[in-house]
Parts: C-alpha cells; structure tokens; sequence
C-alpha cells in the first residue's frame, strides 16, 4: 500500500506532481485520467473524482477507546488540495465514506474545514453518501445526495451487483497484486474493464480488497479488466491475469 509520507511528499511537491504522468482511459466512452495520487479526472466536463476519504478516522476511532495517531485528515486533505491545485477542476465529486463516521463532519475542527472550505471555492462540490456516513455533511460547502448522473456517467458509493455500464463508484476499496523479482508488491488501484470503473481509496489511513475477493464477483469483465496501481511515482497498468496471487 502507498504510504502516508509518500502521498504527502507526491504532494508538498507540486512541481513535481505535476511532471508524474497519469494513465488516461475510459469509462463508457468517456475520456478520463487516473492520477498517481488517487483520482479520477474527466477532462471534457473539467470533473474531478474521489473516494473513500475517510476523514476523521482517527477521531471516530478514539471516541471508541482505540487511540490512532491523529494525523490523517490533515494527511488526506493535503493530497487533496494538492490533486485539485493540478487539474482546477470545474466540479469534484466525492464518492461517499468521506467522513469514517455519522458525526465526523459536525466534529470536524474548525481548521480542516476551513481548507475544505477554501479547496472548493469557485467549484461545485457533491458529497455522495456513503455506508458510513449515509446522512450527509454538516456544515461544509457543496450538497449530498445518494447518487448523481452527469456526463453520461453514474456516480455512487457501492456498485452495484453485475455488469454495469457507465457506473464510478467506490467502497470496496480494489488493490491488486504483482510479483516483481521474488517479491509481491501490493498497491490500491482503479479497476476498469472499459463499461465501469472502482476508484481506490483516497484517505491515508484505508486498506485495501483485493481484486480477486469474492466482493468483486461478477463486477467486471475479466478479459477485459486492468488495475492501474499506485506506484510511487507513476501508475502501473497491469491486465487483471497477469496479477500475483
């Protein structure tokens, strides 16, 4: 899995994100690039797409009993910024799970959401509910809602079960994979036979479920199925039978 400093340095340099190249492809005939650092970009309707940001994890972990270091929101956010500082994109969808849990967003401390607050000024922001935060946002610019339809693409959280043409979603999280000189190397990737596409997890602190799981079942085409893995610095593209394991 891509670590929390290598998604923070990817993303303090900004000269140098901007030089690593994405891996374009797309989804229902729509043209779309899958950035190094885990979204989505459809040039043509200026959209940018995230997942699974899972912010306030560690606090809903600690309201629990169970101490995380606290770190992962500011961590998320700042790859983040640093993503929509790249594209500047007209809208950016998030694809649900974007707070761990039902109160993250009303607890959210007052400094995150003012960088939330500043990353979506002049844009359009829309929340999709997830499975762990299926009421929404508090107090935080943009709308909610459970899933959208725009640019001839569908936008949700869960995909559904089956093929399903033009559908971008998240929550399962996808990782892949490779064997490379004795060693396996696993990464979160987007996952794409062409018709849909799963996005990997954007939040610092979520794991991963390998494509091979039996949640995945039926969701793609295999004979057409890539995982486009995060690597440190670039996007590996490899055809779901040539993955390890």
């Amino acid at each position: 899995m891509t670590t929390v400093m290598n998604r923070l340095a990817l993303a303090r340099d900004i000269s140098g994100l901007a030089a690593m190249p994405g891996i374009e492809t797309s989804v229902h005939g729509i043209a779309a690039v899958c950035d190094p650092l885990g979204a989505l970009y459809l040039p043509d309707a200026g959209l940018l797409v995230v997942s699974d940001l899972h912010l306030e994890k560690g606090a809903a972990f600690a309201r629990r009993g169970m101490m995380l270091p606290p770190y992962d929101t500011l961590a998320t956010l700042t790859v983040l910024a640093a993503v929509i500082s790249r594209y500047n994109p007209k809208l950016v969808i998030s694809l649900g799970d974007n707070f761990h849990d039902r109160i993250g967003s009303k607890h959210l401390p007052e400094n995150f959401r003012a960088l939330i607050v500043e990353m979506a000024r002049g844009r359009e922001w829309i929340w999709i509910n997830g499975n762990h935060d299926p009421d929404g946002i508090v107090d935080l610019p943009g709308t909610s809602a459970d899933e959208m339809h725009y640019a001839g693409l569908t936008f949700r959280h869960e995909p559904k079960n089956g093929l399903q043409s033009g559908e971008i979603a998240g929550h399962l999280h996808p990782s892949a994979t490779v064997r490379r000189r004795e060693k396996s190397v696993r990464r979160p990737c987007f996952a794409t036979d062409g018709a849909r596409l799963l996005m990997p997890a954007f939040g610092v602190m979520s794991g991963g479920l390998d494509l091979g799981h039996q949640a995945m079942k039926g969701l793609f085409d295999k004979a057409l199925l890539v995982a486009h893995l995060l690597g440190k610095d670039r996007i590996y593209s490899v055809r779901y039978g040539n993955l390890w394991g």
